[in-house]
């Protein structure tokens, strides 16, 4: 099984990436591919009313249901809602292969169901109703041409996608719920966007219990009032961070300039001080095994990107891996589920303190 996951996710996302480099930054211009020649666009646009166009939703069964066999007798609840934005899962690579997927492609969507939706969704079952909606992502290969105009309506027309399936969540599912943002890749780009336009300095983010944005570029100035995240009950904030073996600096993210922020889900903060593996509480390896104590991290100071070191091998063939993108949350996956935990629980307490404060006013 542990065999099998590790082929199936290489081939999803390892492969794109080792090209590309990291796709948080896009290639400078003269690095950049030629413009390949695209068909147009197939498929309807979303309807966001009909569950088929939801990856993931609390009115059917769908793989972010799945619970490991380990946390069986884990006492759970719904208290908050995540929107989680899911990374690319369409590599259209073929002349003529359109920039957006089609939301009726089967090889897609099980590759999205199987992958992100299982392996990074679940984390957050424990605490929270999944909302995931299916997008018009874009094309992998809008990444390797990302300042064209042909990425740019790729990834516009994704999120406006992303934009229609949260506004459905909130006039349909939130009624004044706590809300946590989650998203990787490709779904972090869309998720800084989201948080910017419904979140910074708006009345919703009140709501916001924590935005975890993995897996991309996360600039300094991305937002102007919500904070980073520098402690692990710290509510109304957010967090990111990209992986990769210790020692390693990609092109990409050294052409950044430092223009980053990383926090280190070992310990909630910004500090770039060593955590142990002490800190660590387990890697998904498959989904039905956990391994703590097997990973430490800390904050490479000019890049802002997160090393990491593990004597667990999660793919046989590459033994020496430095990208560890695609494992951006099952390196963590059990630091993350107990800290959205945690962080609802601060929310909770800071909410009845308030409710009780503005009962005696009135």
């Amino acid at each position: 099984m542990q065999k099998l996951f590790s082929l199936l996710l290489l081939s999803l996302f390892v492969v794109p990436y080792a090209g590309a480099q990291n796709k948080s930054v896009p290639p400078k211009p003269a690095e950049q591919k030629t413009v390949r020649t695209a068909g147009p666009n197939t498929g309807p646009a979303p309807d966001y009313s009909n569950l088929n166009c939801w990856a993931a939703s609390p009115y059917k069964e769908d793989t972010s249901d799945k619970i490991p066999a380990f946390l069986k007798d884990e006492k759970r609840d719904t208290r908050a809602d995540v929107f989680f934005i899911h990374p690319t899962s369409y590599f259209g690579e073929k002349k003529g292969d359109p920039w957006n997927a089609d939301l009726r492609d089967t090889a897609v969507n099980n590759n999205t169901d199987n992958l992100s939706i299982l392996f990074q969704t679940t984390v957050f079952n424990g605490s929270c109703r999944v909302f995931a909606p299916r997008y018009r992502q874009g094309n992998m290969e809008a990444f390797y041409v990302f300042n064209t105009p042909e990425a740019k309506s790729a990834f516009d027309l994704a999120y406006q996608d992303v934009k229609k399936a949260f506004q459905y969540y909130l006039k349909h599912e939130n009624k004044k719920r706590p809300i946590i943002i989650a998203s990787h890749s490709q779904g972090s780009l869309h998720a800084i966007r989201l948080l910017q336009e419904f979140f910074d300095g708006k009345p919703l983010q009140k709501r916001l219990v924590c935005a975890y944005v993995i897996g991309y570029q996360i600039k300094k100035d991305a937002f102007r009032t919500i904070p980073v995240g520098e402690r692990p009950n710290q509510t109304g904030c957010f967090v990111g961070w990209r992986s990769y073996a210790k020692g390693e600096i990609p092109r990409g993210a050294a052409a950044e300039n430092g223009n980053s922020v990383c926090v280190n889900p070992l310990t909630w903060n910004t500090s770039e001080a060593w955590a142990s593996s002490e800190l660590h509480l387990g890697i998904l390896n498959n989904f039905e095994t956990t391994t703590p104590h097997t990973v430490s991290a800390g904050i490479e100071p000019n890049t802002k990107i997160l090393w990491i070191e593990t004597k667990v091998v999660l793919d046989e063939k590459k033994k020496n891996m430095t990208n560890y993108h695609v494992w951006d949350y099952n390196l963590f996956w059990m630091n993350i589920r107990q800290n959205v935990k945690d962080r609802i629980d601060a929310f909770m307490a800071k909410w009845r303190v308030e409710s009780e404060e503005l009962r005696v006013k009135n």
